[in-house]
Formats: structure tokens, C-alpha cells, sequence
């Protein structure tokens, strides 16, 4: 899954290079309606995982990553792995006040890629802000992948806490890659989920 600011275009160069699987890259604008918050988009992901024969993996980039990770919480029974690119075990409400007073300097046009209205990414982000995993992960039985790009150090720091605290992880730094690890190194992402998944 995507993060904000991206659309499942953006995994198009992962997905690419690893035809053999059978993957789906839902838009999150596609799980709730524009405005939603962020529990519409985790009952959006229910419903469509609701869908799919289990176990399954579950990938995903920031925003995407906190969905697959929230899921795996609720539904460990169903997830045979994770891929977690960036996320968080606890949203930083600093960083997202900050990302939210860009989006308030944006203009509206800006926002169109993204499937959703700038009100929509605003109250989206904002319903984030309490959002903590920090005494759930434990409870995550299934192998998780945590990735960080190498120059992503914003969020470094989560990922090494994540690592420690989900119990049958490992961490994987991607050399060369920032924060948006599908498009800064899609080979070598697609070399990990071809590990992974297959």
C-alpha cells in the first residue's frame, strides 16, 4: 500500500520486476470516501482484505504501513508477513502538525494526485495524531520485514524501535533509497518482496 502523497501508480516499477507474484496495490482514496479519517480507511482495508483467502502478506510505505501494521493488531491470524516501509510506532504529532501546516500553504490543484481533497488530507492526518502501537506489537507472531531507505533518517529511529519491539523481526536498510523507498530503489525493493512473499 501507498503512503499520502503517492498512488499505487508509484509501486508500478516494484510490481514490474516481480510479475511471478500475485500482487494488488489498492488506492487508499479507494478504502474510504474523500474526508474520511483515518479508523474509515482501516475498515476500508478490512472489507477489501476481507476479500482475499488467507494468510497474505502485507506491504506498505508510511501512511500504508501503519494500516498494514494497525491490521496485522487486529487480525494477526490472517497476515503471514509484513513489509513495513517507513513506518511509525507511534505517529509523531510534531511531524504531522508540521505536515499538516504544508498542506495548509499548498494550493488545492496540488492535491488532485493524491485521490484526495486538501480538507480531506488535512482531517486524514490530523485523525492520526493519537495513533500508538507501542503496547500491541507484541502480539504480532508473523516474520515482518522492517525497511528504511538509508537516507531516510527521519525515520530511522522507528524503524530500529520497531524492529525491537514486533518479535520476529529484522531490519533492512536500502542503500541509496530515501523515504520513498518504491521509487528510489524499486530493484532492490522487489528483490526483498520476492524473498518474502514468494
Amino acid at each position: 500500500m501507498h503512503g499520502l502523497g503517492q498512488t499505487a501508480r508509484d509501486w508500478r516499477a516494484v510490481m514490474d520486476r516481480i510479475p511471478a507474484l500475485e500482487m494488488k496495490c489498492p488506492e487508499l482514496s479507494s478504502l474510504a470516501e474523500d474526508g474520511a479519517v483515518y479508523s474509515d480507511l482501516l475498515a476500508g482495508l478490512e472489507r477489501r482484505c476481507a476479500e482475499l483467502p488467507a494468510p497474505f502478506c502485507l506491504c506498505g510505505l508510511s501512511l500504508g504501513a501503519m494500516l498494514a501494521l494497525d491490521y496485522a493488531v487486529r487480525h494477526g491470524e490472517r497476515v503471514a508477513s509484513l513489509i513495513l516501509i517507513g513506518a511509525q510506532v507511534r505517529v509523531p504529532t510534531r511531524l504531522v502538525d508540521f505536515q499538516n501546516l504544508v498542506f495548509r500553504c499548498m494550493p488545492k490543484r496540488a492535491f488532485a494526485s493524491m485521490g484526495l481533497s486538501k480538507d480531506g488530507a488535512i482531517r486524514l492526518t490530523r485523525s492520526m495524531r493519537s495513533l500508538d502501537f507501542s503496547a500491541k506489537l507484541g502480539g504480532i507472531a508473523c516474520p515482518a520485514a522492517v525497511v528504511c531507505g538509508e537516507r531516510d533518517r527521519a525515520n530511522r529511529g522507528a524503524a530500529e524501535e520497531l524492529q525491537r519491539l514486533l518479535p520476529n523481526a529484522e531490519l533492512r536498510i536500502i542503500p541509496g533509497a530515501g523515504h520513498e523507498v518504491n521509487r528510489d530503489a524499486p530493484e532492490a525493493l522487489a528483490a526483498l518482496l520476492n524473498e518474502k512473499m514468494a
